[in-house]
């Protein structure tokens, strides 16, 4: 079972790390171009006569192509961690249905390593950001991504131990949740590194492209998996894969 989960995950990921880079191509990129645009920009009013063009290893469209390359990859990976964490909780958290269960895996993993990292780090274009500096922001990244599914992991013991009644169990959940999100937030230092005069406009519409490429590919992923789970148990029971449709 779980070696039939682990290549699920491989596949679907992959599909969903395309569909997530067709996003990404579409609403990001124009973006990282205008970034890019005035990077260059600036580099020629420090250095006149320089061409700066001829620095660049891999050329824009090959980096454009990279981008599908990159997102592939990603979904491989995300797709076949997925799969095993799904294997375990498969039963014992969560909705009964496989479906349900899929959705709610993904919905969860966007908040926790996406969103919970993104509130504090925002992701930036080409020319915002120090390099000296990277190695440190990477592990304040990677910190905030530890406290979200820590914070994950508290909020469903939480939730186990709580026997009240639905709503009682949802609400400690959250709390338990929040507390060391929200502490987290507060306590790590803050990375603010957007030159003077970069425009506000551009900044927030990669950032936004940059979030909506993950929803994209949590969306899809978590949609496509919990389809595969829902029918392959549907055919497990006996039941025709098109039971209940129209017709």
């Amino acid at each position: 079972m779980v070696r039939t989960l682990l290549v699920r995950g491989l596949l679907l990921g992959l599909l969903a790390g395309l569909i997530a880079g067709g996003f990404a191509f579409a609403f990001g990129e124009p973006g990282v171009d205008s970034a890019i645009a005035l990077e260059e920009a600036h580099a020629a009013q420090e250095a006149p006569g320089h061409d700066h063009g001829e620095e660049a290893l891999v050329s824009r469209p090959g980096q454009k192509a990279g981008l599908f390359l990159a997102m592939g990859l990603y979904g491989l990976a995300v797709g076949g961690i997925f799969a095993l964490v799904y294997a375990g909780l498969r039963g014992r958290v969560g909705p009964r249905s496989d479906g349900g269960l899929a959705l709610a895996a993904a919905g969860t993993a966007f908040v926790a390593v996406i969103l919970v990292p993104f509130v504090k780090y925002p992701a930036n274009p080409p020319a915002v950001g120090d390099p000296e500096t990277i190695d440190s922001r990477t592990v304040l990244y990677v910190v905030t991504i530890l406290v979200g599914l820590a914070a994950t992991a508290i909020a469903v013991a939480t939730a186990r131990r709580v026997t009240a009644g639905p709503w009682a169990r949802w609400g400690a959940a959250v709390a338990a949740f929040l507390v060391p999100v929200i502490a987290a937030w507060t306590l790590l230092p803050a990375v603010d590194e957007v030159p003077d005069g970069f425009p506000a406009t551009l900044l927030w519409q990669f950032r936004l492209a940059s979030l909506g490429t993950q929803l994209v590919f949590w969306a899809a992923f978590g949609v496509l998996f919990g389809w595969a789970c829902d029918r392959a148990a549907r055919r497990a029971a006996g039941v025709p894969a098109t039971a209940g449709s129209p017709g």
